[in-house]
């Protein structure tokens, strides 16, 4: 600091100084700034001595620059309160969250399938015994269910925060008691925006479903009219845990924005799952119950009833076998107006 004060100095006298002081012949490319000694001090603080502050020099031959008198001993002085947070604003509060980061193709879903739901895209193999048929029936789904972009925390099983996902899967039926011909098959393929918070889940999005008739079965039956089943519904979903992460209740509402060949706007789905959050090789039991409310039955209810063993890995998905009732309008979407009472085992792998 007293470099530059000197410095100012000399240019001042070197422009031609105040008035009546002529400037002294200085040439500023002559004048070399001057270094300043490095010293450390150390403060004292003393009650005893004085109610001030006293200095110690330690190294240099600088004056002590001395405090005011009258200053409490350090003892006494009350440390200034931190200052108060911000508060975020209502967009931090939803959007945001501790731990959140952008990710592709992340692991772990926050809204997973339901476990007794019927239409869900997964992996699965049942074989029913049907009230009226003579032979199985073998009910598949050939499909996934998978993140593409999340912003939230990076753990696969119980992840916070947003993310886009895609889902989609065949589900073909095969008639065992006639030659194992293709009875009929729906396809299924939506994109969903998922949000998880705490105990609670959310899903907004859109699926399409169309419904396809085997040939075999066409050919046998020469007088079924066949339907072309098509339904592009906006869908919404909210899941909880209740008292622990193992249990769920759930709720959805479907409204088809083109609904054709007997298809009808609303469509409702509801349950409760018991699903415990225990990885490695010995697993657990699990249990579902589903509901399924199609305005196209005059809101008559499938209901689907699973038991079984569970695995479950580090990724969060599932291994299931066990058994599988179900009682409603047919599975097959294709058979409007028809219904199915079947029971069975099978095997479902869960995204």
């Amino acid at each position: 600091m007293s470099t530059l004060i000197f410095s100012a100095c000399l240019t001042t006298m070197a422009w031609g100084g105040s008035e009546g002081h002529p400037a002294p012949p200085y040439n500023l490319a002559s004048v070399v700034p001057i270094k300043e000694k490095s010293e450390v001090r150390q403060v004292n603080f003393s009650a005893t001595e004085s109610p001030g502050l006293t200095e110690q020099a330690v190294g240099g031959d600088s004056p002590a620059y001395l405090t005011p008198e009258g200053l409490p001993p350090l003892s006494q002085v009350t440390p200034a309160a931190p200052a108060a947070p911000v508060a975020s604003s209502n967009f931090d509060e939803i959007f945001d969250g501790p731990g959140y980061e952008w990710q592709v193709l992340p692991v772990g879903l926050m809204y997973k399938a339901y476990l007794a739901g019927e239409k869900e895209s997964r992996m699965a193999s049942v074989f029913y015994a049907a009230n009226g048929r003579k032979g199985a029936i073998w009910e598949n789904t050939l499909g996934a269910h998978v993140g593409l972009l999340r912003y939230g925390t990076t753990n696969s099983v119980n992840p916070q925060g947003w993310q886009f996902d895609l889902e989609g899967a065949a589900m073909p039926r095969v008639d065992m008691g006639h030659e194992d011909d293709l009875e009929a098959v729906d396809f299924r393929a939506g994109w969903l925006i998922t949000h998880r918070r705490g105990p609670n889940a959310f899903k907004a999005g859109y699926y399409h479903l169309s419904s396809h008739v085997g040939d075999e079965y066409l050919i046998r039956n020469i007088g079924f009219e066949r339907l072309n089943y098509v339904r592009d519904s906006l869908i919404i979903g909210w899941t909880r845990d209740v008292m622990s992460p193992n249990l769920q209740v759930y709720g959805e509402i479907a409204w088809a924005v083109f609904a054709q060949d007997g298809a009808q706007p609303l469509e409702l789905q509801y349950g409760i799952q018991y699903s415990p959050l225990v990885f490695g090789l010995h697993g657990a039991p699990f249990a579902a119950i589903n509901g399924h409310t199609r305005q196209e039955f005059n809101y008559t209810t499938s209901i689907t009833v699973q038991a079984g063993w569970q695995w479950r890995g580090v990724s969060n998905h599932t291994l299931r076998t066990g058994v599988s009732y179900y009682e409603g309008p047919s599975m097959q979407w294709s058979f409007v107006g028809q219904s199915d009472r079947m029971i069975g085992a099978g095997i479902w792998f869960d995204f």
